[in-house]
């Protein structure tokens, strides 16, 4: 035995030897060799390797793959820092040199190769779900599942520390550093106070928010066509037609009542606060006589147009309000509240610009505010922008990411208020205004179509194709060919217009057409109460006080919803799919969803699906929780006369339903 090791001692020794050999005898080939033969010899390697893996059994490649994984991860484990670099750096250096060489059927046949292997990757993560619809198991902690958790607003923007859920899109505060605005500055008091709820009238204030900013406001606000109630449970802020702005002179004419910027100059606080109150019924006269104090003493706008009607009173005086102001010290991107000499007084004739705001000291006649005016906001919302802070202007630019330096290219008005609405760490008092913010975000929203249409509109020769711009369009309006040349065409990327929503049903009937009768019609809609809501609710809100969370919060549950149904194929392979968002007049989002699976439905798969049945409490009680909360109708009728499904007193879901054994499923109707 013991001969026996030593030859095998002796035989490891000699083939040690002879691998040393053979590393020195290739080394000193390798020396001598030419690039062609080093090429050439990597690839005799390569096909020699290749062959060898391709004839390998299952079990020996499984093998290979775990000792290959585990050497790297002992190799990576003990390597320094500098190792760590060097090594990400020649497989940079190397990765950039091959796709460099690489020709183009090469490129797209390894494009094409990433794009399957990531797919597969993708689908594996959802196999566990598929057909987990027809097999439901109270078990199962389904609404904790990692693929439709949207997790917290734990993401946060590396240039404008905006937070957002995780699977949100990086430019979604529009930022990834293009757009940098200065932080608004802290509310004065005691509205600071009163917005914080540390105030013994903050609840009545905020309740009637929208009132007191009324009582303060500088312009009016307007649309082209009544505006439209609001009703439900959730009330929304909604309009219809163009909105408007518009400004009067500064002081009243002889025998007529003060309103609105005119109030600001009547002297005398207990006269002015009075003629609030009688403007406004409803709002407490000590909070408004603290408030306006905090606008004198506060606001720009307001010094400023006193300042100006003090030292000059003259009756031909005008003041303008510079439609696009820069800053009198510090870089052009920065943009502060008005400096002294931005409220410019000039004499009647003379010349200003088309969107500048011209203030007669007394006159009858309102005037337009343009929408991409600067003060826009602060004029109309002085209790969002108590001290006059600046709101959007087209000659914003954006800037290089992580600079300061300046680029070509302009902040539009949808990416000004998405950076402003944004969520943050630090404190934005934009988001707590309630229903004062639904009035500004339809308000802001309103601006952001206008700069739309006004591109369009300049822009026809580049966005027209050539059968857009004759008769075809002409005859399809019903106007006269003569003038066919002046219409604008709202193009098919405009959401909401004609071209827009025909190819929307044109891709909704190639469905039809293709697949026939949809197998599924799926009505998905938002819970108010989910933990994601009601986490990032802050100073006493309610669920009514954010649109924005509840719009941000519904798109990534309803991603998550038909990741489920299309890659999860809970119920089965699905062909098309297709849906649409509508918000309800009450202010919550649903969507409608159509799904045209593969393999249809069989008739005893439908009650696996659809049930009416109230779940059994101690068998499923998540579920019966659920359902009872969320599921159940009513009460109605008799029983509840307001109940918003009433029309004539009757129910418009035909509720109650009577009960029947079977499910009966009707070819052109609901399942019953």
């Amino acid at each position: 035995m013991r001969k026996k090791r030593s030859r095998e001692k002796q035989a490891e020794e000699q083939k040690s030897q002879i691998r040393e050999l053979d590393r020195i005898y290739r080394a000193d080939g390798r020396t001598n060799e030419s690039s062609e033969e080093t090429q050439q010899r990597h690839f005799d390697d390569r096909l020699r390797a290749s062959a060898r893996r391709n004839n390998a059994s299952f079990e020996v490649k499984n093998q290979r793959q775990a000792t290959d994984r585990l050497r790297t991860l002992n190799s990576r484990a003990t390597e320094s820092n500098e190792q760590r670099e060097r090594r990400i750096h020649c497989n940079a250096l190397g990765n950039q040199t091959r796709i460099g060489a690489e020709t183009f059927d090469a490129r797209r046949n390894r494009l094409q190769l990433e794009r399957v292997r990531q797919g597969t990757f993708r689908a594996s993560n959802w196999l566990y779900l598929k057909d987990e619809a027809l097999h439901y198991d109270p078990n199962l902690d389904y609404p904790n599942f990692p693929q439709i958790v949207i997790r917290s607003m734990s993401s946060k923007c590396t240039f404008c520390g905006a937070l957002k859920f995780e699977a949100e899109a990086s430019g979604l505060c529009y930022s990834n550093g293009k757009v940098s605005l200065p932080e608004l500055p802290q509310l004065p008091e005691p509205l600071k106070s009163l917005m914080e709820g540390n105030h013994p009238k903050s609840k009545e204030f905020l309740t009637m928010i929208r009132k007191y900013n009324s009582s303060f406001q500088m312009t009016s606000f307007g649309t082209s066509l009544p505006m439209l109630d609001s009703t439900g449970f959730m009330p929304t802020f909604r309009i219809q037609g163009q909105v408007y702005h518009k400004a009067g002179s500064l002081m009243s004419l002889p025998n007529e009542e003060e309103k609105f910027l005119q109030i600001y100059f009547l002297g005398n606080e207990e006269a002015e606060a009075k003629r609030r109150c009688a403007l406004i019924p409803g709002t407490a006269k000590s909070l408004i006589e603290s408030l306006q104090k905090m606008l004198h003493e506060n606001n720009h706008y307001v010094q400023k147009f006193k300042m100006a009607i003090e030292d000059n009173p003259t009756e031909d005086l005008q003041i303008v309000i510079k439609a696009d102001r820069k800053p009198i010290e510090g870089h052009e991107r920065v943009f502060n509240t008005p400096a002294l000499n931005e409220v410019a007084i000039i004499i009647a004739g003379n010349d200003f610009e088309k969107r500048d705001i011209v203030l007669t000291k007394r006159s009858n006649e309102l005037k337009n505010i343009c929408e991409t005016h600067i003060s826009y906001d602060a004029l109309q919302y002085p209790l969002m922008f108590p001290r006059g802070e600046d709101g959007y202007s087209i000659n914003i630019n954006q800037v290089e990411p992580g600079t300061s330096n300046q680029i070509n290219k302009m902040v539009s008005a949808m990416s000004f208020y998405a950076y402003r609405l944004m969520v943050r760490s630090t404190e934005n008092h934009l988001l707590n205004y309630r229903q004062l913010l639904h009035q500004y975000l339809v308000d802001m929203y309103a601006k952001i179509e206008a700069e739309r249409l006004l591109f369009i509109r300049l822009n026809q020769k580049k966005l027209r194709v050539d059968e857009y711009i004759h008769l075809k369009d002409a005859i399809t309006n019903d106007s006269d060919p003569a003038n066919h040349g002046k219409l604008v065409i709202l193009p098919s990327t405009f959401t909401g217009c004609p071209r827009n929503m025909h190819e929307y049903a044109q891709d909704a009937i190639t469905y039809v057409r293709h697949g026939g009768k949809p197998s599924l019609f799926i009505t998905y809609t938002f819970n108010p109460n989910c933990k994601e809501m009601t986490q990032n609710l802050t100073n006493g809100q309610s669920k009514t006080d954010r649109h924005d969370l509840v719009a941000r919060i519904f798109r990534q549950k309803l991603i998550k919803f038909m990741n489920v149904l299309v890659k999860g194929q809970v119920f089965g392979s699905v062909k098309y799919w297709l849906y649409s968002i509508e918000w309800q007049k009450r202010g919550l989002p649903h969507s409608h969803i159509l799904i045209w699976l593969t393999n249809t439905l069989r008739p005893n798969q439908i009650d696996d699906i659809i049930s009416a049945e109230i779940p059994n409490p101690s068998t499923d009680k998540n579920l019966y929780d659920t359902v009872i909360k969320n599921m159940v109708h009513g009460p109605c009728g008799a029983f509840n006369s307001l109940s918003p499904c009433l029309k004539e007193g009757n129910c418009s879901k035909m509720y109650p339903r009577q009960f029947i054994k079977e499910t009966q499923f009707a070819t052109d109707g609901y399942p019953l």
